[in-house]
């Protein structure tokens, strides 16, 4: 099965402008700032990566050009120095995150927060990864341990189940997920490469429109069915950033 030679279909032409309607194939971009340039003041968005693997920087650095304000991040930490989300922090692009370890490295988000420029909602980050996939799953929310007696819990439902205190947890939604790939066919379907997967998944299923950088587009059909790890159905957007980094 490996070996099969899957269909592919051809390149279509260069897109014209950065509308979903006029992109090429409606999905792939020809330029990162292309790729966020509807994104609006005040949209809630997730930002892929872990521990400096599968961070989408070069759209991050594309959206710190943009000028984009008054954004709810949803990421796992809150940027390493001017890094990540640290450059967004820098610019005070951002009033709002949704985080399960700022990190100690996170410079300009503890200046931020120590001024109270920024709001902070602290959650564990099991449960942050499972509310991302209640929201991409279609569930309205969940029961949890995790949390029960602590500042977790203040102002969430709790109850008892099966003799164990349990508090509900909420899905989490955006309006867009920033996420990065290794590869990705011209449908959108995409591969990580190790730790790079991430919360990248989950987050392109919870979002309204996911737009992925990858390294590498190739035509449908070169990625065989049984190694895509995100459908085409959750992805939006592609944009190739292959060699470029972010400054940090």
């Amino acid at each position: 099965m490996a070996s099969r030679e899957w269909r592919r279909s051809a390149i279509p032409a260069a897109p014209q402008s950065g509308s979903d309607d006029c992109a090429m194939n409606g999905k792939i971009y020809a330029s990162l700032d292309e790729a966020v340039a509807d994104i609006p003041d005040g949209a809630q968005i997730m930002f892929g990566g872990f521990g400096g693997a599968g961070f989408p920087n070069n759209l991050i650095q594309a959206l710190a050009r943009k000028g984009a304000k008054n954004i709810t991040a949803i990421s796992n930490n809150c940027g390493t120095r001017e890094g990540e989300l640290g450059l967004m922090f820098k610019n005070n692009q951002i009033r709002h995150v949704i985080a399960s370890f700022p990190g100690p490295h996170a410079n300009y988000f503890q200046e931020r927060f120590a001024a109270k420029e920024v709001t902070l909602e602290l959650v564990p980050q099991g449960i942050l990864c499972e509310r991302m996939r209640a929201a991409g799953a279609g569930l309205q929310g969940f029961y949890t341990t995790v949390g029960v007696g602590t500042e977790v819990a203040e102002g969430k439902e709790e109850r008892l189940l099966k003799g164990q205190r349990c508090i509900l947890e909420l899905p989490i939604h955006a309006d867009y997920a920033l996420i990065k790939a290794h590869q990705a066919d011209e449908l959108g379907n995409l591969t990580y490469r190790l730790a790079a997967r991430n919360f990248n998944p989950i987050m392109a299923m919870a979002a309204k429109r996911t737009i992925a950088e990858v390294e590498e587009i190739v035509p449908v059909g070169s990625i065989n069915p049984e190694h895509v790890m995100t459908p085409a159905i959750f992805v939006h957007r592609i944009v190739q950033a292959k060699g470029l980094c972010y400054a940090g």
